[in-house]
Protein backbone atom coordinates (compact mmCIF):
# COMPACT_ATOMS: atom_id res chain seq x y z
CA UNK A 1 0.00 0.00 0.00
CA UNK A 2 1.15 3.54 -0.86
CA UNK A 3 0.88 5.61 2.35
CA UNK A 4 2.03 9.24 2.40
CA UNK A 5 1.58 11.67 5.27
CA UNK A 6 2.01 15.36 4.46
CA UNK A 7 2.60 17.30 7.67
CA UNK A 8 2.71 20.99 8.65
CA UNK A 9 0.99 22.32 5.55
CA UNK A 10 -0.96 25.51 4.95
CA UNK A 11 -3.89 23.74 3.30
CA UNK A 12 -5.71 25.90 0.73
CA UNK A 13 -9.24 24.71 -0.02
CA UNK A 14 -12.64 26.30 -0.72
CA UNK A 15 -11.68 29.84 0.22
CA UNK A 16 -9.92 28.94 3.49
CA UNK A 17 -6.28 28.44 4.49
CA UNK A 18 -5.72 26.28 7.56
CA UNK A 19 -2.72 24.52 9.05
CA UNK A 20 -2.83 20.76 9.14
CA UNK A 21 -1.84 17.34 7.86
CA UNK A 22 -3.11 15.22 4.97
CA UNK A 23 -2.98 11.42 4.81
CA UNK A 24 -2.88 9.66 1.44
CA UNK A 25 -3.52 5.94 1.04
CA UNK A 26 -2.96 4.54 -2.45
CA UNK A 27 -4.55 7.13 -4.77
CA UNK A 28 -6.95 8.84 -2.34
CA UNK A 29 -6.94 11.45 0.39
CA UNK A 30 -8.22 9.51 3.41
CA UNK A 31 -7.80 11.99 6.26
CA UNK A 32 -7.37 15.75 6.75
CA UNK A 33 -6.74 16.91 10.29
CA UNK A 34 -4.88 19.40 12.46
CA UNK A 35 -2.44 16.66 13.37
CA UNK A 36 -2.11 13.08 12.12
CA UNK A 37 0.38 10.55 13.47
CA UNK A 38 2.03 7.92 11.32
CA UNK A 39 0.49 4.66 12.52
CA UNK A 40 3.24 2.38 11.19
CA UNK A 41 6.73 2.44 9.75
CA UNK A 42 5.59 2.07 6.14
CA UNK A 43 4.39 5.70 5.96
CA UNK A 44 6.37 8.12 3.81
CA UNK A 45 6.36 11.39 5.75
CA UNK A 46 6.76 14.68 3.90
CA UNK A 47 7.19 17.83 5.96
CA UNK A 48 5.56 20.71 4.09
CA UNK A 49 7.42 23.09 6.43
CA UNK A 50 4.58 25.59 6.62
CA UNK A 51 4.28 25.93 2.84
CA UNK A 52 1.04 26.00 0.86
CA UNK A 53 -0.64 22.70 -0.01
CA UNK A 54 -3.13 23.17 -2.83
CA UNK A 55 -5.09 20.83 -5.09
CA UNK A 56 -3.29 20.10 -8.34
CA UNK A 57 -4.22 22.70 -10.95
CA UNK A 58 -6.57 21.62 -13.76
CA UNK A 59 -5.65 23.25 -17.07
CA UNK A 60 -8.75 23.19 -19.24
CA UNK A 61 -7.00 24.26 -22.44
CA UNK A 62 -3.73 22.84 -23.75
CA UNK A 63 -2.30 21.75 -27.10
CA UNK A 64 0.20 18.94 -26.53
CA UNK A 65 0.70 18.38 -30.29
CA UNK A 66 0.32 14.60 -30.42
CA UNK A 67 -0.37 13.05 -32.87
CA UNK A 68 1.06 14.71 -35.95
CA UNK A 69 2.99 17.71 -34.61
CA UNK A 70 5.37 15.98 -32.23
CA UNK A 71 8.43 17.99 -33.31
CA UNK A 72 6.84 20.82 -31.25
CA UNK A 73 5.76 18.77 -28.22
CA UNK A 74 4.16 15.49 -27.26
CA UNK A 75 2.02 14.10 -24.47
CA UNK A 76 5.03 12.78 -22.54
CA UNK A 77 7.17 15.94 -22.71
CA UNK A 78 4.37 18.43 -22.11
CA UNK A 79 2.68 16.47 -19.30
CA UNK A 80 6.10 16.29 -17.65
CA UNK A 81 6.34 20.11 -17.87
CA UNK A 82 2.78 20.33 -16.51
CA UNK A 83 3.45 18.34 -13.33
CA UNK A 84 6.65 20.33 -12.77
CA UNK A 85 4.41 23.38 -12.88
CA UNK A 86 1.82 22.03 -10.44
CA UNK A 87 -0.74 21.11 -13.12
CA UNK A 88 -1.99 17.58 -12.40
CA UNK A 89 -4.83 17.37 -14.96
CA UNK A 90 -5.19 18.77 -18.47
CA UNK A 91 -7.85 18.99 -21.16
CA UNK A 92 -6.30 18.87 -24.61
CA UNK A 93 -7.71 20.38 -27.79
CA UNK A 94 -8.60 18.62 -31.05
CA UNK A 95 -6.42 20.48 -33.59
CA UNK A 96 -3.76 17.78 -33.78
CA UNK A 97 -3.07 15.87 -37.02
CA UNK A 98 -5.39 14.25 -37.84
CA UNK A 99 -7.93 16.54 -36.17
CA UNK A 100 -9.88 14.75 -33.43
CA UNK A 101 -13.20 14.99 -35.25
CA UNK A 102 -14.27 11.33 -35.20
CA UNK A 103 -14.79 9.12 -32.18
CA UNK A 104 -12.13 6.73 -33.48
CA UNK A 105 -9.42 9.42 -33.75
CA UNK A 106 -10.44 10.81 -30.35
CA UNK A 107 -10.04 7.40 -28.70
CA UNK A 108 -6.63 6.95 -30.31
CA UNK A 109 -5.48 10.06 -28.44
CA UNK A 110 -6.73 8.58 -25.17
CA UNK A 111 -4.76 5.42 -25.86
CA UNK A 112 -1.59 7.45 -26.44
CA UNK A 113 -2.10 9.33 -23.17
CA UNK A 114 -2.71 6.10 -21.23
CA UNK A 115 0.83 5.04 -22.18
CA UNK A 116 2.60 8.40 -21.95
CA UNK A 117 1.01 10.91 -19.59
CA UNK A 118 2.48 12.03 -16.26
CA UNK A 119 -0.72 14.02 -15.56
CA UNK A 120 -4.43 13.16 -15.70
CA UNK A 121 -5.91 13.80 -19.10
CA UNK A 122 -8.99 14.42 -21.16
CA UNK A 123 -9.41 15.37 -24.81
CA UNK A 124 -12.05 17.59 -26.42
CA UNK A 125 -14.08 16.31 -29.36
CA UNK A 126 -13.66 18.68 -32.29
CA UNK A 127 -16.59 20.08 -34.26
CA UNK A 128 -16.41 20.93 -37.98
CA UNK A 129 -18.92 22.20 -40.51
CA UNK A 130 -19.97 18.62 -41.31
CA UNK A 131 -19.39 16.18 -38.42
CA UNK A 132 -22.49 16.72 -36.26
CA UNK A 133 -23.31 13.01 -36.27
CA UNK A 134 -19.88 12.18 -34.81
CA UNK A 135 -20.12 15.01 -32.28
CA UNK A 136 -23.42 13.66 -30.97
CA UNK A 137 -21.85 10.23 -30.27
CA UNK A 138 -19.52 11.79 -27.65
CA UNK A 139 -19.69 10.04 -24.29
CA UNK A 140 -20.40 12.63 -21.54
CA UNK A 141 -18.94 10.37 -18.84
CA UNK A 142 -15.40 10.22 -20.22
CA UNK A 143 -14.94 13.16 -22.63
CA UNK A 144 -14.55 16.74 -21.39
CA UNK A 145 -16.69 18.43 -24.03
CA UNK A 146 -16.95 19.78 -27.58
CA UNK A 147 -14.49 22.33 -28.99
CA UNK A 148 -15.45 24.78 -31.72
CA UNK A 149 -13.04 27.17 -33.43
CA UNK A 150 -15.02 30.27 -34.41
CA UNK A 151 -11.75 31.83 -35.58
CA UNK A 152 -8.97 30.04 -37.44
CA UNK A 153 -5.89 29.03 -35.47
CA UNK A 154 -3.32 26.22 -35.75
CA UNK A 155 -5.02 23.57 -37.88
CA UNK A 156 -7.99 23.87 -40.22
CA UNK A 157 -11.00 23.53 -37.96
CA UNK A 158 -12.89 26.78 -38.50
CA UNK A 159 -16.66 26.34 -38.10
CA UNK A 160 -18.26 29.21 -40.01
CA UNK A 161 -21.58 27.74 -41.14
CA UNK A 162 -24.20 29.45 -38.97
CA UNK A 163 -26.85 26.78 -39.48
CA UNK A 164 -24.35 24.11 -38.42
CA UNK A 165 -23.38 26.12 -35.36
CA UNK A 166 -26.97 26.52 -34.26
CA UNK A 167 -27.57 22.81 -34.76
CA UNK A 168 -24.56 21.88 -32.60
CA UNK A 169 -25.60 24.35 -29.88
CA UNK A 170 -29.16 23.00 -29.95
CA UNK A 171 -28.31 19.30 -30.07
CA UNK A 172 -25.83 18.50 -27.30
CA UNK A 173 -26.08 18.82 -23.51
CA UNK A 174 -22.26 18.64 -23.35
CA UNK A 175 -20.19 21.71 -22.55
CA UNK A 176 -19.24 23.57 -25.75
CA UNK A 177 -15.91 25.41 -25.52
CA UNK A 178 -15.24 28.09 -28.12
CA UNK A 179 -12.32 30.01 -29.58
CA UNK A 180 -13.92 33.36 -30.49
CA UNK A 181 -12.42 35.57 -33.18
CA UNK A 182 -14.27 36.86 -36.25
CA UNK A 183 -12.60 35.57 -39.39
CA UNK A 184 -13.92 38.30 -41.73
CA UNK A 185 -12.61 41.08 -39.49
CA UNK A 186 -9.18 39.40 -39.20
CA UNK A 187 -8.91 38.97 -42.99
CA UNK A 188 -9.86 42.59 -43.63
CA UNK A 189 -7.35 43.84 -41.04
CA UNK A 190 -4.60 41.59 -42.41
CA UNK A 191 -5.20 42.88 -45.96
CA UNK A 192 -5.00 46.46 -44.69
CA UNK A 193 -1.62 45.90 -43.03
CA UNK A 194 -0.22 43.96 -46.00
CA UNK A 195 -1.24 46.86 -48.25
CA UNK A 196 0.76 49.15 -45.97
CA UNK A 197 3.81 46.97 -45.19
CA UNK A 198 3.90 44.25 -47.84
CA UNK A 199 5.33 41.03 -46.42
CA UNK A 200 7.06 42.89 -43.58
CA UNK A 201 4.06 43.46 -41.32
CA UNK A 202 5.49 44.04 -37.81
CA UNK A 203 4.41 41.83 -34.90
CA UNK A 204 3.40 45.05 -33.12
CA UNK A 205 0.34 45.03 -35.41
CA UNK A 206 -0.84 41.62 -34.15
CA UNK A 207 -3.32 43.01 -31.61
CA UNK A 208 -4.66 45.41 -34.25
CA UNK A 209 -5.14 42.64 -36.81
CA UNK A 210 -6.68 40.16 -34.36
CA UNK A 211 -8.42 43.10 -32.81
CA UNK A 212 -10.80 43.87 -29.95
CA UNK A 213 -13.61 44.06 -32.51
CA UNK A 214 -12.71 40.65 -34.01
CA UNK A 215 -12.94 39.13 -30.53
CA UNK A 216 -16.12 40.91 -29.48
CA UNK A 217 -18.09 40.21 -32.68
CA UNK A 218 -17.42 36.49 -32.29
CA UNK A 219 -17.81 36.09 -28.52
CA UNK A 220 -21.02 38.17 -28.43
CA UNK A 221 -22.48 35.96 -31.20
CA UNK A 222 -21.53 32.80 -29.29
CA UNK A 223 -23.10 34.11 -26.08
CA UNK A 224 -26.28 35.16 -27.93
CA UNK A 225 -26.52 31.72 -29.56
CA UNK A 226 -26.04 29.98 -26.21
CA UNK A 227 -28.82 32.09 -24.68
CA UNK A 228 -31.09 31.36 -27.63
CA UNK A 229 -30.51 27.58 -27.60
CA UNK A 230 -29.86 26.98 -23.88
CA UNK A 231 -26.46 25.47 -24.70
CA UNK A 232 -23.77 25.05 -22.04
CA UNK A 233 -21.07 27.46 -23.26
CA UNK A 234 -17.52 28.01 -22.02
CA UNK A 235 -15.62 30.85 -23.72
CA UNK A 236 -11.88 30.25 -23.91
CA UNK A 237 -9.02 32.79 -23.59
CA UNK A 238 -10.81 36.13 -23.34
CA UNK A 239 -8.50 39.05 -24.09
CA UNK A 240 -10.44 42.35 -24.18
CA UNK A 241 -12.13 44.77 -21.79
CA UNK A 242 -15.14 44.98 -24.10
CA UNK A 243 -15.92 41.28 -23.78
CA UNK A 244 -16.19 41.49 -19.99
CA UNK A 245 -19.71 42.94 -20.32
CA UNK A 246 -20.87 39.60 -21.78
CA UNK A 247 -20.38 37.76 -18.48
CA UNK A 248 -22.00 37.95 -15.07
CA UNK A 249 -21.09 37.55 -11.43
CA UNK A 250 -24.69 37.97 -10.26
CA UNK A 251 -25.32 34.23 -9.96
CA UNK A 252 -23.22 31.44 -8.40
CA UNK A 253 -21.03 29.34 -10.67
CA UNK A 254 -23.28 26.28 -10.18
CA UNK A 255 -26.11 28.18 -11.90
CA UNK A 256 -24.11 29.63 -14.78
CA UNK A 257 -24.76 28.17 -18.23
CA UNK A 258 -22.22 30.55 -19.77
CA UNK A 259 -18.74 30.59 -18.23
CA UNK A 260 -15.50 32.39 -19.06
CA UNK A 261 -11.77 31.73 -19.04
CA UNK A 262 -8.68 33.91 -19.12
CA UNK A 263 -5.16 32.71 -19.87
CA UNK A 264 -1.97 33.50 -18.01
CA UNK A 265 -0.39 35.38 -20.93
CA UNK A 266 -3.31 37.80 -21.25
CA UNK A 267 -2.98 38.54 -17.52
CA UNK A 268 0.79 39.03 -17.77
CA UNK A 269 1.84 40.65 -21.07
CA UNK A 270 0.58 43.68 -23.02
CA UNK A 271 1.09 44.94 -26.57
CA UNK A 272 4.07 46.97 -25.27
CA UNK A 273 5.92 43.66 -24.82
CA UNK A 274 5.88 42.88 -28.57
CA UNK A 275 8.84 45.25 -28.96
CA UNK A 276 11.09 42.98 -26.87
CA UNK A 277 9.41 39.55 -27.07
CA UNK A 278 8.28 39.64 -30.72
CA UNK A 279 6.70 36.45 -32.03
CA UNK A 280 7.40 34.65 -28.73
CA UNK A 281 4.24 36.32 -27.40
CA UNK A 282 2.26 35.97 -30.63
CA UNK A 283 -0.91 34.22 -29.52
CA UNK A 284 -4.44 33.92 -30.86
CA UNK A 285 -6.31 35.83 -29.51
CA UNK A 286 -3.59 38.47 -29.36
CA UNK A 287 -2.19 40.00 -26.19
CA UNK A 288 -3.92 43.38 -26.09
CA UNK A 289 -3.42 46.70 -24.24
CA UNK A 290 -2.65 47.46 -20.59
CA UNK A 291 -6.24 48.69 -20.23
CA UNK A 292 -7.50 45.32 -21.49
CA UNK A 293 -5.21 43.48 -19.08
CA UNK A 294 -6.47 45.60 -16.17
CA UNK A 295 -10.08 44.82 -17.13
CA UNK A 296 -9.31 41.09 -17.28
CA UNK A 297 -7.81 41.20 -13.79
CA UNK A 298 -10.83 43.09 -12.47
CA UNK A 299 -13.28 40.59 -14.02
CA UNK A 300 -11.24 37.66 -12.74
CA UNK A 301 -11.23 38.88 -9.17
CA UNK A 302 -14.93 39.87 -9.20
CA UNK A 303 -15.95 36.47 -10.67
CA UNK A 304 -17.17 37.43 -14.12
CA UNK A 305 -14.25 35.28 -15.30
CA UNK A 306 -14.33 31.80 -13.79
CA UNK A 307 -11.11 30.01 -14.82
CA UNK A 308 -7.39 30.67 -15.33
CA UNK A 309 -5.83 28.40 -17.98
CA UNK A 310 -2.73 28.38 -20.20
CA UNK A 311 -3.62 27.60 -23.84
CA UNK A 312 -0.17 25.93 -23.76
CA UNK A 313 0.67 25.65 -27.46
CA UNK A 314 4.36 25.08 -28.20
CA UNK A 315 6.14 25.80 -31.47
CA UNK A 316 9.84 25.48 -32.22
CA UNK A 317 12.10 28.52 -31.98
CA UNK A 318 12.84 28.14 -35.70
CA UNK A 319 9.13 28.45 -36.45
CA UNK A 320 8.81 31.46 -34.14
CA UNK A 321 11.82 33.20 -35.74
CA UNK A 322 10.07 33.44 -39.09
CA UNK A 323 8.63 36.80 -40.19
CA UNK A 324 5.42 37.81 -38.39
CA UNK A 325 3.03 36.70 -41.15
CA UNK A 326 4.59 33.20 -41.28
CA UNK A 327 5.32 32.65 -37.57
CA UNK A 328 2.69 30.47 -35.86
CA UNK A 329 0.73 31.65 -32.82
CA UNK A 330 1.10 30.03 -29.41
CA UNK A 331 3.71 29.27 -26.80
CA UNK A 332 4.60 26.97 -23.88
CA UNK A 333 3.11 27.89 -20.48
CA UNK A 334 2.21 24.88 -18.31
CA UNK A 335 5.47 24.82 -16.36
CA UNK A 336 5.18 28.45 -15.26
CA UNK A 337 1.46 29.18 -14.96
CA UNK A 338 0.94 28.49 -11.25
CA UNK A 339 4.10 30.33 -10.17
CA UNK A 340 3.16 33.24 -12.47
CA UNK A 341 -0.12 33.54 -10.57
CA UNK A 342 1.75 33.37 -7.26
CA UNK A 343 3.83 36.28 -8.59
CA UNK A 344 0.55 38.19 -8.95
CA UNK A 345 -0.25 37.20 -5.35
CA UNK A 346 3.04 38.77 -4.25
CA UNK A 347 2.05 41.90 -6.20
CA UNK A 348 -1.27 42.09 -4.34
CA UNK A 349 -3.43 41.40 -7.41
CA UNK A 350 -4.98 38.12 -6.22
CA UNK A 351 -5.15 35.95 -3.09
CA UNK A 352 -3.86 32.40 -2.87
CA UNK A 353 -7.43 31.27 -2.14
CA UNK A 354 -8.61 32.89 -5.38
CA UNK A 355 -5.77 31.31 -7.40
CA UNK A 356 -6.91 27.89 -6.14
CA UNK A 357 -10.54 28.71 -6.90
CA UNK A 358 -9.76 29.70 -10.51
CA UNK A 359 -7.12 27.05 -11.32
CA UNK A 360 -8.39 24.04 -9.33
CA UNK A 361 -11.95 24.25 -7.98
CA UNK A 362 -13.71 26.00 -10.86
CA UNK A 363 -12.38 23.87 -13.75
CA UNK A 364 -13.49 20.81 -11.74
CA UNK A 365 -16.95 22.32 -11.22
CA UNK A 366 -17.42 23.62 -14.76
CA UNK A 367 -16.43 20.35 -16.42
CA UNK A 368 -18.01 18.26 -13.61
CA UNK A 369 -14.78 16.33 -13.10
CA UNK A 370 -15.13 13.39 -10.76
CA UNK A 371 -13.31 13.64 -7.39
CA UNK A 372 -10.61 16.13 -8.38
CA UNK A 373 -9.85 19.82 -7.90
CA UNK A 374 -10.33 19.90 -4.11
CA UNK A 375 -8.53 18.75 -0.96
CA UNK A 376 -11.28 16.54 0.43
CA UNK A 377 -11.41 13.11 2.03
CA UNK A 378 -12.34 10.54 -0.60
CA UNK A 379 -10.94 12.66 -3.45
CA UNK A 380 -7.96 11.67 -5.59
CA UNK A 381 -4.66 12.80 -4.12
CA UNK A 382 -3.68 15.33 -6.79
CA UNK A 383 -1.73 17.75 -4.60
CA UNK A 384 0.93 20.43 -4.95
CA UNK A 385 3.23 22.02 -2.36
CA UNK A 386 4.21 25.62 -3.15
CA UNK A 387 6.98 27.46 -1.33
CA UNK A 388 6.02 31.12 -1.87
CA UNK A 389 9.44 32.35 -0.73
CA UNK A 390 11.92 30.23 -2.68
CA UNK A 391 13.04 32.19 -5.79
CA UNK A 392 14.24 30.55 -9.00
CA UNK A 393 15.13 31.80 -12.44
CA UNK A 394 13.75 30.45 -15.72
CA UNK A 395 16.59 29.39 -18.00
CA UNK A 396 17.02 27.04 -20.94
CA UNK A 397 18.41 24.23 -18.76
CA UNK A 398 15.29 24.00 -16.56
CA UNK A 399 12.63 24.34 -19.27
CA UNK A 400 10.92 20.97 -19.74
CA UNK A 401 8.66 21.72 -22.73
CA UNK A 402 10.04 19.98 -25.81
CA UNK A 403 10.36 23.27 -27.73
CA UNK A 404 13.02 24.35 -25.21
CA UNK A 405 12.03 28.00 -24.75
CA UNK A 406 9.64 30.06 -22.64
CA UNK A 407 8.28 33.61 -22.80
CA UNK A 408 9.35 33.79 -19.13
CA UNK A 409 13.01 32.99 -19.88
CA UNK A 410 15.26 35.24 -17.80
CA UNK A 411 12.53 35.98 -15.26
CA UNK A 412 13.03 35.14 -11.57
CA UNK A 413 9.88 33.87 -9.85
CA UNK A 414 9.54 34.35 -6.10
CA UNK A 415 7.65 31.04 -5.64
CA UNK A 416 8.55 27.44 -6.44
CA UNK A 417 6.62 24.20 -6.82
CA UNK A 418 8.47 21.78 -4.56
CA UNK A 419 6.26 18.64 -4.74
CA UNK A 420 3.55 17.41 -7.10
CA UNK A 421 1.42 14.34 -6.42
CA UNK A 422 -0.74 12.68 -9.09
CA UNK A 423 -3.13 10.01 -7.84
CA UNK A 424 -1.12 9.75 -4.63
CA UNK A 425 2.22 9.26 -6.39
CA UNK A 426 4.99 11.79 -5.83
CA UNK A 427 5.82 12.51 -9.48
CA UNK A 428 7.84 15.70 -9.05
CA UNK A 429 10.19 17.02 -6.39
CA UNK A 430 12.44 20.09 -6.53
CA UNK A 431 13.15 20.37 -10.27
CA UNK A 432 13.10 16.61 -10.90
CA UNK A 433 10.23 14.73 -12.55
CA UNK A 434 10.29 11.09 -11.51
CA UNK A 435 9.75 8.42 -14.13
CA UNK A 436 6.22 7.67 -12.90
CA UNK A 437 3.49 8.08 -15.50
CA UNK A 438 0.71 8.28 -12.94
CA UNK A 439 -1.86 10.09 -15.11
CA UNK A 440 -5.35 8.66 -15.58
CA UNK A 441 -8.27 9.45 -17.84
CA UNK A 442 -10.54 12.05 -16.27
CA UNK A 443 -14.10 10.93 -15.64
CA UNK A 444 -17.12 13.23 -15.38
CA UNK A 445 -19.99 13.21 -12.94
CA UNK A 446 -22.81 13.99 -15.37
CA UNK A 447 -26.41 12.86 -15.40
CA UNK A 448 -27.41 13.27 -19.04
Amino acid sequence: MNRVLIKNAKIVNEGVIFEGDVLIENDLIVEISESISAKSSDFVIIDAEGNYLMPGAIDDQVHFREPGLTHKGDIESESKAAVAGGITSFIEQPNTIPNAVTQEILEEKYQLAAEKSYANYSFMMGATNDNLEEVLKTNPKNVAGIKIFLGSSTGNMLVDNEATLEKIFSSTPLLIAVHCEDETTIKENTAKYIAEYGDDVPVTAHHLIRSEEACYISSSKAVALAKKTGARLHVFHLSTAKEMDLFTNKIPLSEKKITAEVCVHHLWFTNDDYATKGNLIKWNPAVKTAADRDALWKALVDDRIDVIATDHAPHTLEEKKQPYLKAPSGGPLVQHAVVAMFEAFHQGKITVEKIVEKMCHNPAKIFQIEKRGFIKEGYYADLVIVNAGLPWGVKKENILAKCGWSPFEGYTFKSRITHTFVNGQLVYKSFKVKDIKAGRRLLFDRNF
